[in-house]
């Protein structure tokens, strides 16, 4: 039988500083031939589109070895998230895990260990562009492991960004988490930037970009969207993407920069091999560092994994 889990049991179960271990490690495992990602594939009907992407994770924090599938459909009703977890031995499907939260976590995790090797050891003040269901995970994570002196805060609603801030004082237990009226309040000055938005125009402008800035762009996954316009790019010295195979096909941003000879897919280089040492990017401390993210399939895999084997010895979930 499988077990089944829901957004408020992966919720019990995956707490930051766990996810951001998951992460960490499938990206070294990945490096070192232990993970498998599959690229995300699309199909389309009837005004909703499936989304469906898949991987295979062996000896990362687990006596298992694990295959997995994450797949989601959004339509103008929203969007609904399923995990489906095998046991890579057996074949067996060991769980089915409701998976809005444990993206949302994941996400999050991701830039935080990019922020964790790629920008500035003594980085102290964030600026986040987006107040959205990720942003929050956004935060918390780079949090965690940059832990800040300042926060900025922009949106184009003022109302939203005045809430996001009231809810995130409390929820990081953090007093210095200050809404901005002006997009450009929140890069000046920051040393990591984040954006988690939907836009399809760029809300971060390179000409904001203080020296030694480390950027995570989080919240784009096609091709029609761009958080970052292409001063950005230019001003990077460092590209860095999740999946290489993904980028081309989902990076608004980079696709744009190489078809203006902007940039070289050639010297774009993929997270796990800055978590393994083989990348090194920084040259100085003035240098501007870049992190698409775009989410990939093991990171989904192996925060599961966390969630069955911690769900499995605590007797949470139902057997179906």
């Amino acid at each position: 039988m499988a077990l089944y889990l829901t957004e408020d049991d992966v919720t019990s179960l995956l707490p930051m500083d766990d996810a951001l271990t998951a992460v960490e490690s499938v990206l070294r495992a990945q490096a070192e031939g232990k993970a498998i990602n599959e690229s995300r594939r699309r199909v389309r009907a009837a005004g909703t589109t499936m989304h469906v992407m898949s991987g295979a994770v062996t000896g990362v924090d687990s006596a298992n070895s694990w295959l997995g599938l994450k797949c989601y459909s959004v339509s103008r009703n929203g969007a609904r998230f399923i995990v489906n977890l095998f046991n890579a031995e057996s074949g067996e499907l060991s769980a089915i895990i409701e998976a809005d939260r444990l993206g949302q976590i994941r996400t999050g995790a991701a830039s935080g260990v990019a922020t964790k090797y790629m920008s500035r050891a003594d980085a102290k003040t964030i600026g986040i562009y987006g107040t959205g269901w990720q942003a929050r995970a956004q935060l918390a994570a780079v949090s965690k492991v940059r832990p800040p002196s300042e926060i900025k805060v922009y949106s184009r609603s003022a109302e939203k960004r005045e809430k996001f801030c009231d809810e995130m004082r409390n929820e990081l237990k953090f007093p210095s988490i200050t809404p901005v009226s002006r997009p450009q309040d929140a890069a000046e000055g920051c040393d990591v930037i984040i954006t988690i938005t939907s836009s399809r125009e760029p809300v971060l402008l390179g000409e904001w970009l203080a020296p030694g800035t480390h950027i995570n762009a989080a919240g784009g996954n096609s091709l029609l969207r761009r958080e970052l316009d292409d001063e950005v790019i230019r001003r990077s010295s460092a590209v860095v993407v999740d999946s290489l195979e993904q980028a081309k096909i989902e990076a608004g941003e980079l696709v744009s920069a190489v078809e203006k000879g902007l940039l070289a897919w050639e010297g774009v280089c993929e997270l796990r091999h800055v978590v393994t040492g083989n990348r090194h990017l920084r040259s100085g401390s003035e240098d501007i560092t870049l992190f698409k993210s775009l989410g990939i399939a093991i990171e989904d895999v192996a925060a599961a994994a966390v969630v069955y084997e911690k769900a499995r010895v605590r007797g949470i979930g139902r057997e179906i």
